[in-house]
């Protein structure tokens, strides 16, 4: 059917589903952080890669590794946004849906060949391996052919990749990736997956690969030579279709094998992104919001918390020594036993025997199912209420410490803010110890439709959930953290860094007067909480950039405090028409 609307006249399906509006999900969901000097003025902003027309302005973005791969997501309905559009006169962006795949995380797991990497044993992954091909860097002229010309593509610099271990903030462990094309002062600091599995971190054995979006040729080509056929766990939550694909995708490499996380209520996906790294030195986690495709890790800016190395306990030790004062072992190891998946029985031992003391930041994982007593408060927004009440701190007129979002994906969140938002959501985020509960400002960063007309974007909102959230609007800031400041924005009381966007997939949301929470998504993500840091607050820097390793002050990746829309600024909603005028390439957004 055809209305009109805030938003100009647009068609949709008369079959809208209101538990799945968090859907279709991007083929390029991250939850990315904005990455770019404070200064609106000097601002260089940062190309959601595979997004039609919308570019960041003297940004190049290579389409993809190799023409012939396309990175495998658990659900394609909004391909065009990591596939170029086909593009007119003037140039337009045009969707394309992907057929194959029209239902997705449905209320069955299908668990076949979980544990089979293609060419390999299941039970032995350590048996004889045949070594895998070596990726080979594809020539400019083998790309898929660029609107703009061959010029549009831009490589790494030679001194773009880490050759020692580089100065970073040890204070905190929260890091930016680098970004092409970029200049070199504010990729100082920052990492690529490329330095993470460089042999500067650790002698590597072994490693597991949490995600929601896989190229598999690309990731392997991250791993330095000599790590290059090491085992490889691929967790993952990909069914029917784009499971078939992810399995082709890996038959080239038989040392990588796959645990297919099980999704037992509809409409969720697995969305955690983590590494799990076990080397001859230790062990390390990092807790990421990209997902393993080069769009992610190119020229988009995404947060990281990187762990210590975490050495190996003596033989012998208890299961239980090694722990933090954040509880970092047993959440994190309950968190893997959630998956109920035996691939991940000997990583969960090997987490046992090793010393993860030195964790300061506090884990917030989602897992799927539904939850009572005092079960309710282990996962999603109900964790995060949880730890804000026992360990952070009260400050004095706490109701003007604004609380701030910023995030990819809006989902669906009901007719009016009091459903959830402005409801269970809000009295989770504006907790602040164990004063009493006052509401506060919550400040939601999203671009409008001008940002990403000048800058570019990955941004999965729908006209139909918009449509039914317009109260939703009045949130809104311009350009995944979510963050409480001090009024003046000099101070935090909390930051967290997780790949769970807003929607109560994600989250959760409360069930049944109360009496039980539901969450259907695997999400991840770590809390900063000044108590663990022997601190009443974080002092914000203003300028992190390049970063230096011995400050005391949060690198808050956006600029603040966030600028409120204008009104004539409207949220970017990815499947209506904006042709009022071109990006800064000349194109209009027109999808089909």
């Amino acid at each position: 059917m055809s209305q009109n609307s805030l938003h100009g006249k647009w068609a949709v399906s008369s079959s809208d589903d209101d538990d799945g509006e968090e859907l279709p999900s991007s083929k390029t969901s991250s939850n990315q952080i904005y990455h770019a000097p404070l200064s609106p003025d000097t601002v260089t902003e940062v190309k959601e890669e595979p997004d039609g027309p919308f570019h960041f302005p003297g940004l190049k973005p290579d389409v993809k590794a190799e023409a012939d791969v396309k990175p495998v997501c658990p659900n394609t309905a909004r391909d065009s946004q990591s596939n170029p559009g086909k593009y007119e006169s003037p140039l337009s962006g045009k969707r394309k849906k992907d057929q194959e795949e029209s239902g997705w995380a449905l209320s069955d797991s299908d668990g076949d060949d979980d544990a089979v990497g293609l060419g390999n044993k299941a039970n032995n992954p350590t048996s004889r391996r045949a070594p895998s091909p070596k990726a080979k860097k594809p020539k400019v002229d083998e790309r898929p052919p660029s609107p703009y010309g061959r010029q549009y593509y831009i490589e790494e610099t030679d001194d773009f990749f880490e050759t020692h271990v580089p100065c970073l903030n040890d204070t905190y462990r929260f890091y930016l990736n680098k970004v092409t094309g970029l200049d070199k002062t504010y990729n100082t600091g920052a990492l690529h997956i490329r330095d993470i599995l460089s042999p500067l971190f650790g002698t590597l054995k072994e490693s597991v690969q949490f995600n929601y979006c896989f190229d598999i040729p690309w990731m392997v080509e991250q791993y330095p030579p000599e790590f290059r056929d090491l085992p490889v766990l691929i967790v993952h939550g990909d069914k029917r279709e784009a499971k078939a694909r992810l399995l082709k995708q890996a038959q080239p490499f038989p040392h990588v094998r796959f645990c297919q996380a099980k999704l037992d209520i509809a409409f969720g996906t697995h969305h955690t992104k983590m590494m799990l790294l076990w080397y001859e030195e230790g062990f390390r986690v990092v807790i990421t919001t990209s997902n393993l495709i080069r769009a992610d890790w190119y020229q988009k800016t995404q947060g990281l918390w990187l762990s210590p190395l975490f050495p190996r306990l003596p033989d012998g030790s208890p299961s239980s020594d090694g722990e933090s004062p954040t509880l970092f072992k047993k959440d994190l190891l309950e968190y893997l036993a959630s998956y109920r998946a035996p691939e991940l029985g000997e990583w969960i031992q090997r987490i046992r025997e090793h010393d993860l003391s030195e964790t300061r930041v506090y884990l917030i994982g989602s897992t799927p199912g539904r939850y009572l007593g005092d079960d309710m408060d282990r996962w999603g927004h109900l964790r995060l209420r949880k730890l804000l009440y026992d360990h952070s701190i009260p400050v004095p007129d706490d109701e003007i410490w604004p609380v701030i979002g910023q995030f990819s994906s809006i989902g669906s969140m009901g007719l009016d803010k009091t459903k959830w938002l402005a409801g269970e959501f809000q009295r989770t985020l504006t907790t602040l110890g164990r004063s009493s509960w006052l509401l506060c400002d919550v400040l939601q960063v999203y671009p409008s439709v001008d940002d990403v007309r000048n800058t570019g974007g990955s941004l999965p909102y729908s006209i139909q959930t918009a449509e039914k959230q317009l109260w939703l609007h009045s949130y809104f800031h311009r350009w995944k953290l979510y963050m409480r400041a001090s009024p003046d924005f000099t101070k935090l009381a909390w930051f967290l860094i997780t790949s769970a966007n807003l929607s109560k997939a994600a989250w959760g949301n409360l069930e049944k007067n109360n009496s039980q929470v539901m969450v259907r998504s695997y999400e991840l993500g770590v809390l900063y909480l000044p108590s663990a840091f022997d601190m009443a607050f974080f002092p914000v820097q203003k300028n992190p950039f390049p970063a230096t390793s011995s400050s005391k002050a949060f690198p808050v990746p956006i600029d603040l405090p966030p600028q409120p829309y204008l009104k004539t600024d409207q949220p970017w909603i990815w499947n209506i028409p904006h042709n009022q005028s071109p990006d800064t390439h000349g194109n209009i957004w027109v999808p089909s």
